[in-house]
């Protein structure tokens, strides 16, 4: 498995953040997330080393992944100011 090199400003976010990317993506595990991102998208992203992979792809799957999650935070945000102001 991959390091991850993002370190959250508050680490206790972590499970949250993967149970988000899953639940956004409907995928059944917050690892599995990416590999099913992939398959969607025609990358041949594979478990293990993928060093031949291109950045223009491992792009696309990330973006596809973190883009639906900064969405879905801003979202809740602004839904939550709503309720704040009422």
């Amino acid at each position: 498995m991959m390091a991850r090199r993002n370190k959250l400003l508050v680490p206790e976010a972590r499970a949250g953040l993967d149970q988000l990317k899953a639940d956004l993506l409907h995928s059944s595990s917050p690892e599995q997330t990416k590999y099913e991102v992939a398959e969607e998208q025609g990358i041949p992203l594979k478990k293990g080393d993928n060093g031949d992979l291109s950045t223009r792809d491992a792009g696309k799957i990330g973006g596809q992944i973190g883009g639906r999650m900064v969405k879905e935070l801003i979202r809740r945000a602004q839904q939550q100011m709503e309720q704040d102001q009422k």
